[in-house]
């Protein structure tokens, strides 16, 4: 975890996200609502290199929401589509959220990592739907880049790369999800330093170093005193009796499903994901083995509620640095943000219906 919250630092001040910014707005720029799309995109594809959903925020949205503002759309609908897409960072490999859940629930993080592909671009097609029938309604039209889109490619090749490198390095057997987050560290500072040349001072690295350095000691914390409540909870009965309480309101899996699913959203409002996990897992574990439902499927579905939970006020983390980034009230994100969470949550709904949507590739990768 430290490792990959190190990485994502690194990528933001090396430049990668201003030249994939580029690189799709010459693709898609020209189209109606092309901003917004290409937003989405970038958010989306930046879950592979951030695995932090307020981190994803604060690295795009100084790029994206003034500039989808200058060329004249609502300024809280671009703070909202930033912030919205960047909970997709958790579920998008490789994703900090899936090394928690895999640690509680004894699942093998490559298989999370592989299945999270697939349910992460769903989550995004919804909310790129969403985006595209309110500019078409609201008459936002693209903006034409000023670049060709082989210039654009070929400058953010090196960003491209990045989960690349990364995710084609654990599933091709060369490192483990623990040493891919050291050689992202390390991809990073190299793309940094010598190609795009952005990381050119210690000043700037002893920034990166102490943010980073901040991030992990809250993570650590919510971590240890989250994890000693579980232990508790486990050693005086409590998970049992939680999870008997769930079972005795009904026996079939589709109400209990529904009842978890709200729970999970309620709590996604008040805390953030990694408590969570800690929290609320061990209650489910036994549910799960009774009904006999595939953890890997399980998790992903737990994530992608709990990155809608990044943006449910009141304690909507992404929504807060949206919001800061752009000057605009919480009332007015949120408002803005309303049709977004509406799509994710029916894209939500797909993953549930639909498991193999979530399990197919592990079991392509044989994991």
């Amino acid at each position: 975890i430290p490792f990959f919250l190190l990485a994502g630092y690194i990528m933001e001040r090396s430049g990668i996200a201003a030249r994939i910014v580029a690189l799709m707005e010459a693709l898609v720029g020209s189209m109606t609502g092309g901003l917004a799309l290409a937003t989405v995109a970038v958010a989306t594809f930046w879950g592979a290199v951030s695995g932090s959903g307020p981190a994803t925020v604060a690295a795009l949205g100084l790029i994206l929401i003034p500039g989808m503002a200058k060329a004249g759309y609502d300024k809280a609908f671009a703070a909202a589509t930033v912030s919205v897409t960047s909970g997709l960072a958790i579920v998008i490999p490789p994703s900090i959220a899936f090394i928690v859940y895999g640690s509680v629930a004894d699942v093998s993080v490559p298989a999370l990592f592989a299945a999270g592909f697939v349910p992460g671009i769903v989550v995004a097609l919804f909310i790129m739907a969403a985006v595209l029938i309110i500019s078409r309604k609201q008459g936002y039209r693209g903006q034409a880049s000023g670049k060709s889109v082989g210039t654009a490619l070929k400058e953010a090749f090196w960003g491209v790369m990045t989960p690349v490198v990364i995710l084609g390095g654990i599933y091709g057997g060369v490192f483990t999800p623990t040493e891919a987050a050291a050689v992202a560290v390390f991809y990073g500072l190299f793309v940094g330093v010598f190609i795009y040349r952005t990381i050119n001072s210690i000043s700037i690295l002893v920034e990166i170093f102490a943010a980073s350095i901040r991030a992990t000691a809250v993570v650590m914390l919510v971590v240890t005193c989250a994890g000693l409540f579980s232990w508790v909870a486990s050693t005086v009965g409590l998970v049992e009796k939680g999870s008997a309480v769930l079972l005795a309101v009904s026996d079939n899996q589709w109400i209990v499903l529904l009842m978890i699913n709200i729970i999970l959203l309620l709590a996604g409002m008040l805390l953030d994901a990694i408590s969570i996990y800690y929290v609320f897992l061990p209650f489910m574990l036994p549910i799960m083995a009774h009904f006999n439902w595939d953890p890997v499927w399980f998790g992903i579905m737990m994530t992608v509620n709990l990155a809608v939970g990044q943006v449910t006020p009141p304690v909507a983390v992404n929504l807060y640095v949206g919001a800061n980034i752009s000057g605009i009230s919480m009332e007015r994100i949120s408002k803005a943000a309303l049709p977004l969470i509406f799509a994710s949550l029916l894209a939500l709904v797909v993953i549930i219906i639909f498991p193999d949507l979530s399990t197919f590739v592990p079991r392509m990768l044989g994991q």
